[in-house]
């Protein structure tokens, strides 16, 4: 702060200079002695008799005369030019005195527009409250905090951060905080930041959970619902993680999931609890969809035929390449037959391990059907680019050849290579 105000006087002095001294040095330029002048006007007059003796004695002509006159006038007039200057000096005082009033008239004008003071208080005075401000936003004690008080205190948060260093819990205060305002960019960085301190910290994983959720995208919806399984592992009964996962297979359309996660949260209710009512209301429309649906599906769909279940793992050597945008295509092609796929799976939001079936139902074409082969070889591929043909840089996985006739009840599957070229 000491600073500041030494450079802003500074400025002041450099600028004051900057417009009085133009005046204090032209004052010494126009500085002149009236003896020298009342001199020359004498010289003058001298002069000017002298020419009016010659042209009384006619020894020079009118015309002469005349000129003569002119010349003397023009003359004196600009030897006594530095004395009509010397007439104004008395004013450049007042000159010097009105331009620097007008600068810090402007200056005071300009810097209650656009300086910083109020802001700079305003920092100084987030940090002094931060404790303040953590007891009412964390521990609940006193009022809300404000929408203003929360931006002083994400500020406050930012700055402790900035002076004393990484500390987990305040990036996720300041995650939260970001949440409160609507920031969502700043409450996934403060997060990341949370969880990269502590990856096993339940509030992190749920709280990061739900940005990514507010963000919407598919690759968040699928970090998200991996970060709220990960919380369920250590620790089942988290109603707040189930309620997530319940919101994620509702947009996934996944009806059976998500009507288990609202019935496990209901379950933790009592019926005057307000939202119990609004939960049964899901419930019950999501029993209707799963009714549509069934419905649906029994009309379209013709007999199955031949149908194999099959269950895909994914190796942990090469876990940490799959991307959160993927594609999982799980198929079955006929063993010495043609490269057309007999059945197909195509999965946009998926977690290993998975099981599916394919089946008659799922033929490309009617003709190439499960049914019309003894043989076939099933493969799980992951797609970065939700493309079925190969590319270099999926992960794929294969089946033994599998006899139709005596096929076991689940066909497993591992997922365990890269394609490092289209050729492989």
């Amino acid at each position: 702060m000491t600073q500041m105000w030494g450079m802003f006087a500074l400025l002041s002095i450099l600028a004051a200079l900057f417009v009085v001294v133009p005046f204090l040095r032209r004052e010494r330029v126009i500085a002149v002695d009236s003896d020298a002048n009342a001199e020359r006007i004498a010289i003058f007059h001298q002069r000017l008799e002298d020419l009016e003796q010659e042209i009384a004695d006619k020894k020079i002509e009118q015309g002469v005369y005349d000129e003569s006159v002119v010349e003397l006038k023009r003359r004196l007039l600009n030897e006594l030019s530095p004395e009509k200057q010397l007439n104004a000096r008395g004013n450049n005082r007042i000159f010097a005195l009105t331009g620097l009033a007008f600068l810090v008239a402007v200056s005071a004008v300009f810097y209650s527009f656009t300086g910083s003071q109020k802001q700079i208080e305003d920092w100084y005075s987030a940090i002094d409250r931060l404790p303040e401000f953590g007891e009412r936003a964390v521990l609940q004690q006193g009022e809300p905090l404000t929408q203003n008080e929360l931006q002083a205190f994400a500020l406050g948060l930012r700055t402790k951060l900035a002076e004393s260093g990484d500390d987990a819990v305040a990036w996720m205060l300041l995650g939260r905080v970001a949440m409160s305002l609507g920031d969502n960019d700043m409450a996934k960085q403060a997060f990341e930041k949370a969880l990269a301190m502590q990856p096993d910290n339940n509030n992190v994983l749920v709280n990061f959970s739900q940005v990514l959720l507010i963000d919407g995208s598919e690759p968040s919806m699928n970090r998200a619902a991996r970060m709220l399984s990960k919380v369920l592992q250590s620790e089942p009964s988290n109603m707040d993680a189930i309620s997530l996962l319940a919101l994620i297979a509702y947009e996934r359309q996944d009806w059976q999931e998500a009507k288990a996660a609202f019935e496990v949260l209901q379950s933790s209710m009592t019926q005057d609890d307000p939202r119990y009512a609004m939960i049964s209301e899901r419930i019950h429309d999501i029993e209707h969809k799963i009714d549509s649906n069934a419905h649906a599906h029994n009309e379209t769909q013709a007999p199955a035929g031949a149908s194999l279940t099959v269950s895909v793992t994914l190796s942990e050597s090469i876990a940490n390449q799959l991307q959160d945008n993927a594609t999982l295509f799980i198929f079955a092609k006929a063993h010495n037959g043609p490269p057309m796929p007999l059945a197909v799976n195509k999965l946009k939001q998926f977690e290993f391990p998975i099981t599916v079936t394919l089946d008659d139902s799922m033929a490309m074409m009617p003709n190439l059907k499960l049914s019309n082969f003894e043989q076939v070889e099933i493969t799980a591929r992951v797609s970065q680019d939700d493309a079925v043909t190969v590319q270099t840089g999926d992960l794929e996985g294969k089946s033994e050849i599998i006899e139709l006739q005596n096929a076991p009840s689940v066909v497993r599957v591992e997922i365990s290579r890269v394609i490092t070229s289209t050729g492989s």
